[in-house]
């Protein structure tokens, strides 16, 4: 199923991600990115910490906030081309992360067949919580990149 082209989308359209924490995303992201931290993987070291018990990787949370960004623009984008993560509020297993992505401005490049989609992002917990924020850049084609 092909994703939204640069000409679907408009500046103030937003799209929603949500997304439950588990224990494997702390297991795998440590495995994935190499990052054996006690406050990720050592259930008694991280409780004694000042987040009281293990905390989601800032790389593995960025990451799922970014997913949606492909996921709307699948089979269309030619590239992520800028990706900023600024981390408010640790992540646990057991969170519910609701991703909110705002595009807030479109750079045409007729030469790409599309254009540059610019967007921002907000990430809260199910308590409401803002645990992140993001800006990302994707260059998205109006038909299949391929």
């Amino acid at each position: 199923m092909e994703g939204r082209g640069y000409a679907d989308v408009a500046v103030g359209e937003s799209f929603v991600e949500t997304m439950r924490i588990t224990d494997a995303h702390m297991s795998l992201g440590a495995a994935l990115i190499g990052d054996f931290n006690p406050l990720h993987v050592d259930r008694e070291f991280a409780g004694r910490s000042r987040h009281g018990g293990r905390i989601l990787h800032g790389v593995v949370t960025s990451a799922i906030i970014g997913a949606p960004a492909g996921m709307i623009f699948r089979g269309t984008a030619i590239g992520y081309l800028e990706h900023n993560c600024r981390f408010l509020a640790p992540v646990r297993a057991g969170d519910v992360l609701t991703t909110t992505w705002e595009i807030v401005g479109k750079d045409d490049k007729p030469r790409h067949g599309g254009g540059v989609v610019r967007m921002q992002a907000r990430c809260v917990n199910q308590a409401g919580v803002r645990v992140a924020e993001a800006t990302g850049a994707m260059l998205v084609g109006n038909g299949p990149a391929a």
